[in-house]
């Protein structure tokens, strides 16, 4: 797997100061996407042991909540499994942060379902370490830059967690 950029510090892709780390590779070639360079599964840099080690560093300050991921799309297959052996890292050594996911993917029909685009092997597992999941395709004819954590509309914020519980999605609304 490789990635585009690491910003550290980030305040804008959720709540409190976040690494984030964007992927490389994605199927979905949005309209008006904001990094068409990372639709290339080859952009970027290798994600080494060196740079997961760098990411997970950074989270150490009491200061940073959290990790974010986006892309690309961290949510295709491929990257599922060159990152969860990371995201157990990350779960094991920082259990009181959280994990925001950016995917264009949608959480009922493309990622629970075994039969879904994104689902495979590790899906599960990534769900059960995923605290927040910015779902559905960027849409410009719904871009509206007055919404939170969204580019567009139609994209929710799901609280994952309570989500698997209940059996069926719920909204995040306090991040609405």
């Amino acid at each position: 797997m490789n990635y585009a950029a690491i910003k550290y510090k980030d305040i804008a892709n959720g709540i409190g100061v976040r690494t984030v780390l964007f992927v490389s590779g994605c199927t979905h070639h949005c309209e008006g996407c904001f990094q068409p360079q990372t639709w290339d599964f080859d952009f970027g840099e290798p994600f080494s042991k060196e740079v997961e080690q760098e990411i997970l560093s950074s989270l150490e300050p009491d200061y940073i909540a959290g990790l974010t991921l986006l892309g690309g799309e961290p949510l295709e297959p491929e990257n599922q499994r060159g990152l969860m052996p990371f995201l157990r890292m990350f779960d094991m050594r920082f259990p009181k942060k959280d994990l925001w996911i950016y995917s264009g993917y949608t959480f009922e029909t493309d990622i629970l379902p075994e039969s879904g685009a994104a689902h495979c092997e590790v899906t599960e597992e990534l769900l059960s370490c995923t605290d927040i999941l910015v779902d559905g395709e960027f849409i410009l004819a719904k871009k509206d830059i007055t919404l939170r954590f969204r580019g567009s509309s139609n994209q929710r914020i799901i609280d994952v967690q309570e989500s698997l519980r209940a059996g069926e999605t719920v909204i995040a609304k306090r991040y609405l």
